[in-house]
């Protein structure tokens, strides 16, 4: 795959920084911006939190990789949801398009990040704490990624210039 035509997909718990790095990330490769929460909430017109409240986590679930699945897009940073990996369909359609990229950070350093846990909308079970939801996703995103990228302790620019480096990117000139 042609690393500079195809996309770079980001996954990692919430609170690791996809959206913000993304958009940093899509600046500084020339590259469109894709957070597929926003596609979700774009197509069903209501907040990620409604969706699980109403109709519960799976429900977000399988909606998340509805529109994952649906949606092309070649060139782009593309921060997916935290929940994204429980889908081998969406995660498959993903690596067809593009690198996967883990920005892996520690779970002290997720938890001073997300204050709002329990109103997030987050593709969790009621009862689930977040040390669990960690715990049972870290081995997903493992398995999923390409290219791992530690972030604790890193700002998001740093972030940002380990991702670049790891795909052996170059920056580039975008015409602004």
């Amino acid at each position: 795959m042609n690393v500079l035509s195809s996309s770079i997909v980001l996954i990692g718990m919430p609170g690791a920084g996809k959206s913000t790095v993304g958009v940093l990330l899509a600046k500084l490769t020339c590259r469109s911006f894709v957070d597929t929460d926003v596609l979700i909430q774009s197509q069903e017109g209501r907040p990620l939190q409604e969706i699980v409240d109403r109709e519960g986590y799976l429900a977000l679930r399988r909606i998340e990789e509805q529109v994952i699945t649906g949606y092309g897009c070649t060139g782009c940073v593309v921060a997916t949801g935290g929940s994204a990996v429980y889908s081998p369909a969406a995660m498959a359609h993903l690596k067809k398009h593009g690198m996967v990229v883990f920005l892996d950070a520690d779970l002290p350093t997720l938890e001073v990040r997300v204050k709002d846990y329990g109103t997030r909308g987050l593709a969790k079970r009621p009862d689930q704490s977040f040390r669990d939801l960690f715990d049972e996703r870290a081995p997903l995103y493992r398995k999923y990624a390409d290219i791992t990228v530690d972030c604790s302790g890193r700002t998001h620019e740093e972030v940002c210039d380990a991702v670049i480096e790891a795909l052996g990117e170059t920056g580039r000139s975008c015409g602004t």
